[in-house]
């Protein structure tokens, strides 16, 4: 076979076509919307982003920060799209959604290298390069496909959306604008606040406890368990009292302009697109009825008359075992020539997903020119991640975000969070940088 294919256009599989079409190969990317859509998806258009708009903290001293400047210098089309596309977030790259899904679909539209294919895909092609990108939400048919060739039931874990309100809408005699300790790109900081009493904590929270869920389906009721980067709101509020006030509500770094203090806690809305006439509300994932979500939420000082653009929701999030079935390169461990990227890997995260994306699509046209497959020192956040995923437990294993504990430790011991944090994205980037040089020799 002269040419790749790719089944998914998500962030991993619009990532894993560029690269290929880069590298000279012929890329067939199928994307199965609008034709067919899933339970979260709205639109047919390419790396639609379904859940929050934000891709994690820019700072290079921070894993998801390290993640992203590693893709940078490795020519990730996504992250460049990004960029471009970048909303106020304080020190998070936020971006417009509808923009961002826009731009990469034009990009990848375009290629003259890549065609895309508006049909499902229910079967495995069985000639080779391909890219199975399906995505947390795989079709029926082709999860009972990857069942059949992998010989186990799939994985799975529950995901949860959070809602979006109208900028206008929100009360700002109560909420105020700033961003923790100031560090906002903004004057007046990037996030809008909306403070809390202890006593209108407490209220919000035995509220929260009692709401209605909207009620699983009977496939999802099997053995439903939850991605702890993303737990439902009300999932966390069940851990305890001051679950919330030590997680997403936690007020450090805020004071209360009206009160000059630090309030009890605190509920941030993050802009959520370039015209900042929504803003979505940060850490509150949920799967409340809507008239739920909307009685409950409007419990929140300043948010008493919000207008919902999108309710919170939670969807069945599919992935395989890759420590049992993949190589650290995403081969297929039976079968060399198709690889895994994204979610349905076990990579947790938007730039996760793309960094996944981005060693398939490498490594499949390597394989089409007769190369060997290559995979990034494990200095680096992407080549630990890719080693985490296919060494991990199988038998508890669950997707993985970008953190600094995949990495080896470092030679010397340094004191402080912030400092072992700059330290392992120096020696990550230098590592990264001489890794690139000898690809190239």
């Amino acid at each position: 076979m002269s040419r790749i294919i790719v089944i998914g256009g998500g962030l991993a599989g619009c990532e894993a076509a560029w690269q290929a079409a880069e590298a000279g190969a012929e890329v067939l990317l199928y994307e199965m919307r609008p034709r067919t859509m899933t339970p979260a998806h709205t639109t047919g258009a390419l790396a639609e982003l379904v859940c929050s708009n934000s891709l994690g903290s820019n700072v290079v001293g921070r894993a998801p920060g390290l993640l992203k400047e590693e893709l940078r210098r490795l020519g990730s089309l996504l992250i460049r799209i990004a960029d471009q596309h970048r909303l106020p977030a304080g020190s998070a790259l936020a971006v417009d959604r509808e923009a961002f899904a826009a731009a990469v679909t034009t990009a990848v539209e375009q290629h003259p290298r890549i065609t895309v294919v508006r049909e499902e895909v229910k079967e495995i092609p069985d000639e080779g390069p391909v890219v199975v990108a399906s995505g947390p939400l795989t079709s029926s048919a082709l999860s009972q496909a990857l069942q059949a060739l992998t010989g186990e039931d799939s994985l799975y874990f529950y995901d949860a959306i959070a809602p979006i309100v109208e900028a206008e809408s929100i009360d700002m005699r109560i909420a105020f604008r700033a961003s923790r300790y100031g560090r906002g790109e903004n004057e007046g900081g990037d996030y809008i606040n909306c403070p809390m009493t202890e006593q209108e904590y407490r209220a919000f929270y035995e509220a929260l406890l009692s709401a209605q869920r909207i009620e699983l389906r009977e496939f999802e009721r099997e053995d439903p368990h939850f991605f702890e980067g993303c737990l439902p709101i009300e999932v966390l509020a069940a851990r305890g009292e001051q679950a919330l006030a030590f997680g997403p509500l936690r007020p450090v770094g805020l004071k209360d302009p009206r009160t000059g203090r630090r309030p009890y806690a605190v509920v941030q809305l993050r802009q959520d697109n370039a015209a900042a006439t929504l803003y979505n509300i940060v850490g509150f994932q949920t799967n409340l009825r809507y008239g739920e979500q909307e009685r409950v939420l409007r419990m929140i000082p300043g948010l008493e008359r919000a207008r919902f653009v999108r309710y919170g929701s939670m969807h069945r999030n599919t992935y395989i075992n890759s420590p049992r079935l993949l190589l650290p390169t995403l081969q297929y461990r039976e079968r060399l020539d198709l690889f895994f990227a994204g979610q349905i890997a076990g990579l947790e995260g938007y730039v996760g997903n793309i960094a996944g994306g981005w060693l398939a699509g490498v490594n499949a046209s390597r394989l089409l020119r007769g190369q060997s497959p290559v995979l990034p020192p494990r200095e680096t956040m992407i080549g630990a991640l890719m080693h985490y995923i296919t060494h991990a437990a199988a038998d508890v294993f669950q997707p993985m975000k970008a953190n600094f504990g995949l990495l080896p430790p470092l030679p010397r011991r340094v004191r402080g969070k912030r400092a072992r944090g700059e330290a392992h994205a120096e020696r990550a980037l230098a590592t990264l940088e001489a890794w690139t040089r000898q690809l190239s020799d």
